[in-house]
């Protein structure tokens, strides 16, 4: 715990909290509450998910740092299995783990006193912008949805970036993790990823590679919980189980798609705005890229943010 990369605002509280999801991984989380917070009265709440590879001390926190000035009670954690939240073995990533990260979310602040739990809302940054938009298909708990230079992880794996993963790619990659299966089981011992974040960054670095280890391979974004790797046999599962095939179902609540105009990620943003159901809107940031809505408090809209949650929660 520590090592946020961001300065707590003296209008805001920020405590450490514990509690168990329904597989039973206990999650690390910080619970941010504005200065003057009153239990005796009604809150809205917002659940605040990390980039995929990233913890709470870095974006979510930026987020819930503003917003709790801003009247929100917001709720950030460690996604099982990663930064200080348990689970072994270390690094795993799971869809359905990490959507049911999200509703254990709503479990907690949604008993919390000050919360209205009618007015519970998520904003999920990178891969929990998919994350969060996939809990709130079968959680009507989850009142409005916001996501932030949103991936879709399921996607991306099947697929390949762009949808650059042609079959036979595909096949070698599950040919090589299913033989690595056994390795590991005999072993005990996963084999993690590559970073997503390089650490050198050159002439001939991926750009993509360079945007993200500009962030959480220097001192803007770095956390030592946040390596960017993840277990190789968690592909599979991203592989085999879609996130966001029931997007429908989320309206009447409303979802927000915040994208950078410069963004290798906008696809994502695009796809899910065609594809979901009114209430929605897509919201474009001038000039930003991926990454710069992670931290950049010059460039985040938390007015738009502010604005949407304080109109679908009211």
């Amino acid at each position: 715990m520590g090592n946020y990369i961001f300065s707590l605002s003296d209008k805001v509280t920020r405590k450490p909290v514990a509690y168990k999801n329904r597989f039973g991984v206990e999650l690390a989380g910080d619970l941010y509450l504005p200065a003057d917070f009153d239990e005796s009265k009604s809150y809205p709440a917002l659940i605040i998910g990390a980039p995929y590879g990233g913890v709470k001390e870095q974006g979510p926190g930026v987020y819930a740092n503003e917003l709790a000035q801003r009247g929100y009670i917001a709720l950030t954690f460690d996604p099982s299995y990663n930064g200080d939240s348990a689970g072994f073995p270390r690094h795993l990533s799971s869809p359905e783990m990490f959507v049911e990260d999200f509703h254990a979310g709503v479990d907690f602040i949604g008993t919390r006193p000050g919360v209205d739990r009618n007015k519970i809302g998520v904003i999920g940054i990178c891969g929990s912008g998919g994350f969060g938009l996939s809990a709130a298909q079968v959680d009507p708990r989850i009142k409005a949805v916001a996501t932030v230079s949103m991936y879709d992880i399921s996607r991306m794996h099947a697929e390949g970036f762009g949808g650059t993963l042609d079959a036979d790619t595909r096949k070698a990659t599950l040919d090589a993790i299913a033989t690595q299966r056994w390795d590991e089981f005999e072993s005990g011992r996963p084999e993690l990823t590559e970073r997503g974040s390089p650490l050198e960054i050159g002439e001939g670095t991926n750009p993509i590679g360079c945007e993200f280890g500009e962030f959480y391979s220097r001192p803007r974004g770095y956390h030592p919980n946040s390596i960017t790797q993840f277990t190789q046999s968690s592909v599979l599962s991203f592989m085999n189980f879609p996130l966001l095939d029931k997007l429908e179902w989320i309206s009447p609540r409303p979802i927000l798609l915040v994208m950078g105009e410069v963004a290798h990620s906008r696809y994502f943003s695009e796809d899910i705005y065609a594809a979901a159901a009114e209430p929605k809107e897509l919201y474009i940031v001038p000039g930003a890229n991926h990454v710069d809505l992670y931290d950049r408090t010059d460039v985040i809209p938390f007015d738009k943010l502010d604005s949407f949650f304080g109109e679908a929660l009211k």
